[in-house]
């Protein structure tokens, strides 16, 4: 007698369809991936704007928008699905500009219409863009499994 099939169930980001990572492993490198990208937003705005000191001029820049992001990871629990793009994409996003946003206000520097704009757009496609792109390679690795 055969065994029941169990039930199709969508895969998660980290569920079965990715079984070489191990949620924790795979929530540290989506917190990594996520801090990687914010200090390359930071870098790409000082290198346009051709600010010296690189390295101290990144993390002062980037400070704000980190922060925003690990109070978007800690308040909503990320690390249970964080390569979701609802709702930890969306949240890691709008986490790191608001929050990023109002701690540059607070310490003085600079918050204008055309910069809030420029870091929303620049980081939705870093942040949302790189956890599309995960979960079309695991969507093709699932169909190739099931076929």
């Amino acid at each position: 007698m055969a065994s029941p099939t169990p039930p199709l169930s969508r895969p998660s980001a980290q569920g079965a369809s990715n079984p070489g990572l191990r949620p924790a492993r795979t929530a540290a490198l989506a917190a990594c991936a996520d801090a990687f990208l914010i200090l390359l937003f930071a870098a790409i705005g000082r290198d346009a704007h051709q600010r010296g000191e690189i390295i101290t001029g990144v993390l002062a820049t980037a400070w704000p928008f980190l922060v925003g992001a690990a109070l978007a990871w800690l308040v909503l629990r990320l690390w249970h699905d964080p390569l979701r793009l609802w709702p930890a994409g969306v949240a890691v996003w709008l986490g790191t500009v608001g929050v990023g946003m109002i701690l540059r206000a607070v310490t003085g520097q600079t918050v204008v219409l055309p910069f809030i704009i420029v870091a929303l757009l620049s980081l939705g496609v870093f942040l949302l863009g790189y956890r599309l792109a995960v979960a079309g390679v695991l969507r093709l690795r699932s169909r190739r499994q099931q076929a």
